[in-house]
């Protein structure tokens, strides 16, 4: 899935660095950063609190995550 680069564009989008996102979340900046690039998926939980710090619903997120999907699919 495209979870992980939607996740990363939002971020660059809210105009903040891994390390404000992971502390604002209570995260590791590496497990974001394993996050923002595919090689791990986040619990509902988990998503939903980076959501938050990022200014941005779970929903749409996953909205756009599907959207890239497919469009790679077509």
């Amino acid at each position: 899935m495209d979870l992980g680069t939607e996740l990363k564009k939002a971020r660059e989008d809210a105009d903040l660095t891994q390390e404000e996102v992971s502390a604002a979340a209570g995260i590791d900046r590496a497990y974001l950063s394993l996050l923002e690039n595919d090689h791990k998926s986040p619990t509902v939980d988990m998503l939903v609190r980076i959501c938050k710090v990022l200014g941005l619903p779970a929903s749409e997120l996953l909205a756009r995550a599907e959207r890239r999907q497919r469009r790679k699919s077509s």
